[in-house]
């Protein structure tokens, strides 16, 4: 069950001096699935009008969503509200992206203006848009702000070049998880039912390239791939960009937190605090693409549980976001050829994920609508 208010870990002000302290109670407070909602979720699916089986992964989500809540149905997934972790890149200055690093910066000022494919498509499955500075190098002007849509919590101006030191240090990569931890407490207290990820910084699926080798084992070839739009040239260059921090770090899978520290983004350690934020509060996170499935990754390690709250909304055409959702055992809701991250893949899965839990919770039984079913 959710913590009552009075012992909710993540009441702590992010600001807090004990670095790690909120992360540590987070991590004491998710818990597995409610196996008995699950098993009533399904058997209520068996018995709807339909052959069993016959809705694919819409009923998955359903029973899902019940074990996550406790409840069969489970609440349905609304309000909903899409968090777009920003950050810089250290390692941009390799070359690994044909656009210039202050396009961060920009995009962040065009999403407050709503000018974004994420807000348009929020717009259209009623998602409400929140950003997050967690490491833009450059600040976003106060005047380009909208009021309550931009959250500045910044941990530092951008990440370091991985292939020189650790993108991080491990107190910075706390830091960011937590942050993404209470952005998650904060969009639940505020009344949302269900979490998406969004992200933005350029060069940031060099480092999802890495941390999905890291955490998966697979090869630095087979999880890069074009990122924002680099020809095969480019490609192989950042592929061996990819080798080179890796080889230089060798990150530990069974240090999550090391591990992001080294070659992660400050958006890929929110996304993962983000992950468990909506774990604690047993609210569904719908994940976006690449750079959501990379993180997603450090947040399974840090606690298994808390994939039970996780949606694969589409299946980004990036290599690695196949190799990391088959790591962490989940499928895609739809598959687009979609390549543009923001969170435009989950906004898009949202309607989805209601719809299963509203089949659930709304469609007759045989036996209610006096249907004979095949056992009759």
């Amino acid at each position: 069950m959710v913590p009552s208010s009075g012992s909710d870990p993540t009441r702590r002000p992010v600001a807090d001096p004990a670095v790690g302290l909120l992360l540590e109670r987070t991590l004491a407070a998710i818990t597995p699935a409610d196996s008995g909602a699950r098993t009533a979720a399904r058997d209520r699916q068996n018995h709807l009008t339909k052959p069993p089986g016959s809705l694919g992964l819409l009923e998955d989500v359903s029973v899902q969503l019940a074990g996550l809540a406790g409840s069969c149905p489970p609440p349905m997934p609304e309000p909903a509200a899409v968090a777009v972790f920003a950050a810089d890149h250290g390692v941009h200055a390799q070359g690994v992206s044909v656009w210039p690093q202050e396009v961060t910066t920009q995009m962040v000022a065009n999403f407050l203006a709503s000018g974004a494919a994420v807000n348009a498509l929020a717009a259209q499955t009623g998602a409400r848009v929140v950003v997050v500075d967690v490491g833009v190098a450059t600040p976003v002007p106060a005047s380009d702000t909208t009021p309550g849509m931009l959250l500045r919590r910044r941990v530092r101006a951008g990440t370091a070049d991985m292939t020189r030191a650790p993108a991080m240090t491990r107190q910075e990569a706390i830091h960011a998880i937590e942050v993404g931890i209470a952005v998650a407490a904060e969009l639940v207290d505020d009344g949302c039912r269900c979490l998406l990820t969004g992200d933005m910084g350029i060069a940031n699926t060099t480092a999802s390239a890495a941390l999905i080798a890291a955490f998966t084992g697979a090869d630095p070839e087979d999880v890069t791939g074009h990122g924002a739009g680099i020809d095969d040239t480019a490609r192989r260059h950042k592929v061996g960009v990819v080798r080179r921090a890796l080889e230089l770090h060798r990150p530990d899978p069974q240090d999550p937190v090391g591990a992001v520290a080294a070659v992660g983004g400050l958006e890929h350690a929110a996304i993962a605090g983000f992950v468990l934020g909506a774990a604690v509060h047993r609210v569904p996170v719908i994940l976006d693409g690449v750079i959501a499935s990379s993180a997603a990754l450090v947040a399974a390690a840090l606690s298994p549980d808390a994939l039970a709250a996780c949606v694969a909304g589409h299946r980004s055409v990036e290599p690695g976001h196949t190799i990391a959702l088959r790591h962490l055992g989940l499928h895609p809701l739809v598959d687009l050829g979609l390549r543009l991250g923001e969170g435009t893949g989950a906004v898009l899965a949202l309607p989805l994920v209601q719809a299963g839990v509203r089949a659930l919770r709304d469609m007759a039984t045989f036996d209610s609508a006096e249907v004979s079913n095949k056992h009759s």
